[in-house]
């Protein structure tokens, strides 16, 4: 059995009979949360899940730059909390058609409603950089996730990785390490020195 597979039969068995299963999939910057989100979307049973990106809720860069934010896009504080753990809240009560926003980074912004997490979606994947942060408010969204997965990467990999995704949106390498090194890194390490246990860690390795 793959791993993906194996982490996906961890995730049907731990749900057991709920109608509604919450996974958290944490880690860093460039940790291959998408991926693995992705991954798990497509081994679970057929029209059973649904992935919601925490990055939906990015500030707006004109939000960010009136609150003196821009350069630090991407920081815990550059996102709206309270709609995030609103949008939680309405998942793990069932709600029907929820609207979620989602993150185009080819243009920076987020489009609102531009997914939406049906009644009869079983398990809901979450993923997102902060989600195990134990900081306040962040740590308040602990009961919220039924299983959590934490992807530890080592910093050169996570290093390589981010040079490779600014390049792919048209950064120079001059721009890209610049940006890795005042931004990307201090949010990386944020994440692996403040973050809560997880109930599953996933070490990666360079590759």
């Amino acid at each position: 059995m793959s791993e993906i597979a194996t982490i996906a039969a961890t995730i049907f068995r731990r749900a057991g009979k709920a109608r509604r299963f919450v996974v958290a999939i944490a880690g860093p910057p460039g940790a291959g949360k998408s991926t693995l989100s992705s991954a798990l979307h497509g081994v679970l049973p057929q029209g059973t899940a649904e992935v919601v990106p925490m990055d939906g809720f990015h500030y707006d860069d004109v939000v960010l730059e009136d609150r003196g934010l821009r350069g630090r896009k991407g920081a815990p504080e550059t996102f709206d909390f309270a709609g995030f753990e609103v949008l939680l809240k309405r998942i793990r009560a069932g709600e029907p058609d929820i609207a979620i926003p989602v993150f185009d980074r080819s243009v920076e912004l987020s489009r609102a409603a531009a997914a939406v997490i049906g009644a009869d979606a079983r398990f809901v994947l979450v993923e997102g950089n902060y989600l195990l942060l134990d900081e306040e408010p962040w740590s308040r969204l602990a009961p919220l996730f039924d299983f959590t997965i934490f992807l530890d990467v080592p910093r050169g990999e996570l290093e390589r990785r981010l040079r490779q995704r600014w390049h792919e949106h048209g950064r120079s390498e001059e721009e890209a390490l610049a940006w890795i090194a005042s931004n990307d890194m201090p949010n990386i390490e944020r994440v692996l020195a403040r973050r809560r246990a997880a109930d599953l860690i996933l070490h990666e390795q360079t590759g």
